[in-house]
């Protein structure tokens, strides 16, 4: 009864970001359980790295270049793909993050970009992707958020990325009530920091990462593949009473 909650046989799964990361673990996961794969990503370079990884396990990708911020690029590859057949779940992943830097010297390209790609280019993803869901009346979609939506970090300043979060934390619980009734769900993660390319730099700094460790219960940085778990579990069938959910992954960051 429980292990066919976990079978994505059948289904098809859009992946944003997906080419490296928490984007290719969730990949990973999702097709390891049945489902066939799209990866989505603005570098050409890394959407082959990360097809060729999947490969090597055995599991093949349908890859898509894609930014997310050109709504009408994200209308037309949803409208694409669904008419080849229907995509069942959207992990809306891709994100960007910024160096450290004080709110009163953020110019306001750094504002108005991470607003673009972080919550901006998701809901472009939630609402072109969503829309064939409703139509259907059914689909999983699941969002990354972060602690960071929650909490205000230290010591680095990111009032921009920290927004952004928060957003994407509230938008997700603002679809889930919205779409619930018509058959959609959509829940969001928000993760610790974790070991991937975006936080490789500032993990290499002492004394960044001795405060990271102090705030972090656990005393660890997350891997990708611990949040690919839970996004597994809230893509499939095992989650069906969740919707509008922001599920913690922070090592017991907010406990405190």
């Amino acid at each position: 009864m429980y292990r066919e909650k976990f079978d994505l046989s059948g289904s098809r799964a859009v992946i944003t970001g997906g080419g490296r990361g928490i984007g290719l673990a969730c990949a990973e996961a999702l097709a390891e359980h049945g489902a066939a794969v799209v990866l989505c990503d603005i570098d050409a370079g890394v959407l082959e790295s990360g097809r060729a990884a999947l490969a090597a396990k055995g599991f093949s990708a349908e890859t898509h270049r894609l930014d997310i911020t050109k709504s009408a690029d994200v209308e037309a590859l949803a409208t694409a793909l669904n008419a080849k057949g229907p995509v069942d779940i959207l992990i809306a992943n891709a994100g960007i993050a910024m160096p450290d830097k004080p709110a009163e010297a953020t110019p306001d390209e750094d504002w108005l970009r991470m607003l673009d790609v972080n919550l901006n280019g998701m809901f472009w993803c939630c609402r072109a992707f969503g829309r064939a869901m409703l139509e259907r009346g059914r689909g999983a979609i699941v969002t990354i958020g972060s602690m960071s939506g929650i909490i205000a970090n230290k010591p680095q300043r990111q009032t921009h990325y920290n927004t952004s979060k928060a957003a994407v934390h509230h938008m997700t619980r603002s679809l889930g009530a919205e779409w619930a009734a018509r058959g959609v769900r959509i829940n969001s993660i928000a993760p610790t920091y974790i070991e991937t390319a975006m936080t490789r730099d500032s993990a290499q700094d002492p004394a960044m990462l001795a405060t990271w460790m102090e705030f972090t219960p656990m005393g660890r940085m997350g891997k990708p593949e611990e949040i690919a778990a839970i996004a597994l579990f809230l893509a499939a069938p095992a989650s069906s009473v969740m919707t509008g959910a922001v599920v913690s992954a922070d090592a017991g960051y907010t406990a405190w």
